[in-house]
């Protein structure tokens, strides 16, 4: 995803210079395709409909692309690349977008049949080849990728668990008490939920294919493993021809997103910067827009990204925004639950209770928008933050679309701003889909889709006219 992004920048961007050619070599069997959507393969949809180009699009674009053309070696000194199958192809520039391989814990018996990992195309195929054969499926890893695979087995009539080594699920992006409701929730929906569990080996089951032995000596037996236990980076080309590397790895960049050679770009979850490997994908198109605006000569620069993060995890609304854990000293903490309705809200706020600093809501993620929008463009908030997630019986207070500045960003996964959409709206784009082809806004994870409609309804307004009926959501 994040090496289309940067093909699609530079075509964009290097429009009128026909002197740059542009080569991509994927070591996959097809093209870009859409990896955060990765579910939908097992509700219908097929690789056709999650691909993100195809071969004449690449075509129109002057761009030349092989697939099954694993890069094995680099000459930096010669500058040029060698594939799996000895063909030399020399660079000017060159661009790391290998990504990340998931992580599988050196467990004994890892490697047995039906032991998988969820990551890409042929991930998926499989698992569905497993899943004809099963009827217990267990995840290993309880974050997002981990539930998002419990779903997957969910969806092909397994029996699920899901194992976590930690004391709660998605421990990076909410708290304990964020935790503890999704637990409830996902087991309501009939996944089991076995947290605080180090699985010590894999044997043979009883009654199933195999059976997990904890180190607390009880088991779980299962026909199908999922390892979604985290990732790490693609980096061991970049390790063999001695770029500068992370400790624990991850090819090290620059703000331009060069590597120690000033020729070789990393961009993605690959790149390791200021000892930070983002996992999302908007942070790695930030990378991309930022490696091929240098590469054409314009000055730019990665400072960091925003994680902050609202999804569906099956069918339970989760949102994550900023010091979520609340660790800024001083920090204020507001939490509202009710438990009946499944839905939990912690928002975090300075000391002086005039900046949000971060929040968690589960079950309810209505006043996502005007969190992130308050704490990415530091807004001072109202004399009683606490009716931000409060229940009320009247309006309840939201941020006013026409306070944001322009400079707001309003999709993260594409870094689009409000000033980008209401200048789409001025070059003439008269509904949200028009918007969208022209910006990307909402293309990506499409979370910002709410805020997107208010932002351009709220410009189709001050122009005085009236927006075309064509607001559709994502088709995943």
């Amino acid at each position: 995803m994040v090496g289309h992004h940067f093909v699609e920048q530079l075509v964009q961007l290097s429009a009128a210079d026909p002197a740059i050619e542009i080569t991509v070599l994927s070591a996959e069997s097809r093209l870009a395709y859409d990896r955060v959507h990765l579910s939908a393969y097992f509700s219908g949809k097929t690789a056709e409909d999650l691909a993100m180009t195809d071969e004449k699009t690449y075509q129109d674009w002057r761009v030349n692309f092989q697939t099954h053309a694993k890069v094995v070696d680099i000459d930096r000194v010669s500058k040029h690349v060698v594939t799996q199958n000895g063909q030399v192809i020399a660079y000017d520039k060159l661009i790391l977008a290998t990504g990340s391989y998931p992580f599988v814990p050196p467990i004994p018996g890892k490697d047995r049949e039906h032991c998988l990992v969820y990551r890409t195309i042929d991930d998926l195929d499989k698992i569905q080849a497993s899943a004809k054969v099963s009827k217990v499926g267990v995840v290993i890893g309880g974050g997002l990728l981990g539930l998002e695979a419990a779903n997957a087995l969910s969806h092909l009539g397994l029996k699920t668990h899901v194992v976590e080594f930690t004391p709660q699920l998605m421990a990076v992006q909410i708290d304990a008490g964020g935790g503890r409701l999704l637990k409830e929730k996902i087991e309501a929906l009939g996944v089991e939920v076995h947290t605080s569990k180090a699985t010590s080996v894999i044997e043979d089951g009883e009654t199933c294919h195999y059976k997990l032995c904890f180190s607390d000596n009880t088991v779980l037996e299962t026909d199908l493993i999922l390892f979604s236990a985290g990732i790490r980076p693609y980096d061991n080309l970049a390790k063999s021809f001695a770029l500068e590397m992370g400790e624990r790895g991850g090819i090290v960049i620059n703000n331009h997103c060069q590597t120690s050679d000033e020729n070789i770009y990393a961009i993605g979850e690959c790149a390791l910067w200021n000892n930070f490997i983002f996992g999302l994908v908007a942070p790695g198109y930030q990378m991309a827009k930022v490696a091929a605006q240098q590469i054409i000569g314009e000055q730019a620069m990665f400072t960091g990204a925003d994680m902050s993060t609202k999804l569906k995890l099956m069918g339970v609304e989760v949102g994550s925004i900023g010091d979520a854990h609340g660790k800024t000293p001083g920090a204020i903490t507001y939490t509202y639950q009710n438990q009946p309705a499944g839905v939990y809200k912690k928002m975090v706020i300075s000391s002086d209770k005039r900046k949000m600093l971060g929040a968690v809501l589960i079950g309810d993620t209505r006043e996502y928008d005007t969190l992130l929008q308050y704490m990415l463009n530091a807004i001072d908030l109202p004399a009683s933050p606490e009716t931000l997630i409060l229940p009320s019986s009247g309006e309840k207070p939201t941020l006013d679309v026409g306070a944001l500045p322009n400079t707001a960003i309003i999709c993260l996964c594409h870094h689009v701003t409000k000033g980008d959409i209401i200048d789409s709206i001025d070059q003439g784009a008269s509904t949200v889909d028009d918007i969208k082809a022209c910006t990307k806004a909402s293309t990506g994870c499409g979370s910002c889709s709410v805020l997107l409609k208010r932002v351009a309804d709220l410009a189709f307004e001050k122009l005085g006219v009236e927006a075309k009926i064509d607001i559709g959501e994502s088709v995943f």
